[in-house]
This record gives C-alpha cells, sequence and structure tokens, in this order.
C-alpha cells in the first residue's frame, strides 16, 4: 500500500461554494438526513452552514479544516467526494472511521465522483501542488448515480441481510454484536467466547475457509484492519501485550469454517508464567 505521506496535499481538492451541494440536497429532499448528522471531510462547511439553516442538527469534521474530532456517534454520516482524492490506503482508513461513527443502526451516504477523466497525481491549477485523485467502487448498496456522481448507502454489516452462505455465523453475524470497525472487505467484533478483555475477531467478508486461501489483498485488508483495531483496544483495555493467532483447519483449531484472526490483549498476572505465549497450542512445547 502506498505511504500516506505521499499524498500530503489531499485538502488542496476542497472547493469555496455559495450553495448547498448536489448530494446534500439530494438526500434533504429525501429526508434522509435523519437525527444527529456528522458531515466527514466537509471541506470549508458550506453544506454545514447551509443545512443547519434548513434545520438539520449536522457537525462538521475535516482533518485540516475542521479539526476537532467527533466524540460520538452518529444517526446520519455523510461523506461527499472525499474517497476520490485519496490512496487505497487512506481510503480504508476512512471508510473504518465512518464505520466507528455511525450508530449500530445508523446510516451513511458516500458519494463518489464519476465523471473523472484522469485518475493519479497532477499539478492543481491553482494551488501548484501535486493532488491525487481516482475512481472509487464500494460494495455498499448503490443509492443513487448519474454521470456525474454516484451515492452509496452504507449500513454496518450485521444491519444487512446477506443471502449466501446463510448457516455462516461470519457471513451473516448477530445484529445484536456488537462491530469495532468495517472496511470496505473485512470487519471486526469482539468474540462472542473472550479468553481477556477486548479478545477480538478480523474478518474477511468474502466467505473462506483457509487464510492462505484469501488473496494478497484480502489478506492485506485483514492486516490493516488489525493494526487498527489494537489501537482501539489499546485506548480502551490498556493491555499489557497481545497474542495474534489464525486457526486453519480442524487439526489447527479451527471450528467455524471462515476466516478469523484473533487479536487476544493480554495482561500482566493473567496466567502463572505467560513465556512461550502462541506456543502453548502445544501444551508440553511452550516452556523452552
Amino acid at each position: 500500500m502506498e505511504n500516506l505521506k505521499s499524498n500530503p496535499y489531499s485538502h488542496l481538492t476542497a472547493k469555496e461554494r455559495d450553495s448547498i451541494s448536489f448530494p446534500a440536497k439530494l438526500l434533504l429532499n429525501k429526508k434522509l438526513l435523519a437525527g444527529d448528522v456528522l458531515d466527514f471531510g466537509c471541506g470549508f462547511g458550506k453544506d454545514v452552514e447551509l443545512l443547519k439553516a434548513q434545520g438539520i442538527n449536522i457537525t462538521g469534521y475535516d482533518k485540516h479544516y475542521f479539526p476537532k474530532y467527533p466524540q460520538k456517534k452518529f444517526d446520519t454520516v455523510i461523506c461527499f467526494y472525499v474517497l476520490n482524492v485519496l490512496l487505497p490506503e487512506e481510503q480504508a482508513t476512512v471508510l473504518m472511521e465512518l464505520s466507528q461513527l455511525v450508530k449500530p443502526t445508523g446510516k451513511a451516504f458516500i458519494a463518489v465522483r464519476r465523471d473523472l477523466q484522469f485518475e493519479g497525481f497532477r499539478t492543481h491549477k491553482i494551488h501548484q501542488k501535486k493532488t491525487y485523485q481516482c475512481n472509487v467502487v464500494l460494495n455498499s448498496k448503490s443509492f443513487f448515480k448519474n454521470e456525474n456522481c454516484e451515492i452509496y448507502e452504507y449500513k454496518h454489516f450485521n444491519q444487512t441481510k446477506h443471502n449466501a452462505n446463510a448457516e455462516c455465523p461470519f457471513c451473516n453475524p448477530d445484529t445484536e454484536r456488537e462491530l469495532i470497525v468495517e472496511s470496505a472487505t473485512a470487519y471486526a467484533m469482539f468474540d462472542k467466547f473472550p479468553v481477556s478483555n477486548g479478545h477480538s475477531l478480523i474478518i474477511p467478508k468474502k466467505h473462506c475457509a483457509d487464510y492462505f486461501d484469501l488473496t494478497f489483498k484480502e489478506q492485506s485488508a485483514c492486516i490493516f484492519m488489525l493494526n487498527k483495531v489494537k489501537e482501539i483496544l489499546v485506548t480502551q483495555f490498556k493491555p499489557d501485550g497481545f497474542n495474534v493467532g489464525i486457526n486453519i483447519s480442524e487439526a489447527a483449531g479451527q471450528t467455524v469454517p471462515h476466516v478469523h484472526i484473533h487479536l487476544i490483549p493480554r495482561y500482566k498476572g493473567d496466567v502463572e508464567n505467560p513465556r512461550g505465549g502462541v506456543r502453548g497450542v502445544i501444551p508440553d512445547k511452550q516452556k523452552y
């Protein structure tokens, strides 16, 4: 994946506007800006200003222009034309943040451009800095599409019905389970039978039993999410260490034939002698 530092001028693509954006106007007219609303990547904040004037309870966040990060979850999150100016790693980070900021039964509406004639870095006409743009296709429901833009409707993975692999608990997770974070290709939730506080699972959305049968891109998405979940657990539980493990096949203890990576926080004193760590899968070999 690209280094985030290689795209430092994405914020220069924000535009000054006098009127409400097309996606915001469409959602407003359809009365879909419900409850507490967050405009994620709001740029100069014009939509926030104009939607407030329409009686919408909306907050704006932009890393560069309105940098106070939201401290709660929202009923509705909007994110317009942000992903198109970000590198793949940055896109995945934003999608995970959106999943954290929307309430379990809330929705996010993500607008992407469909009129791009050029992908890659170019010199911005006004700022004369290298800015990036690309086409983006998501696996969420396409809510609206024309020649200029497409709007996706996102809901947490476990709040959407999935017809395939109906018997798989990871293809169809319980609606009452808490999702920690989600991206386009994977999601994380707390283990139903945790061995420690914060015991989490990172799960690819693709139904696949063997981790080694995932593509490199799918494996990378899981590892990228593993790092994100680790950051969340450090803040929430303050563990002293971690074990990371994947059970592959029945002989290795796998009970659900769908890939899942265990991220297990460890705490001083949680066992008498932790030496050997994951070697403990074969107890007689743990100590050496």
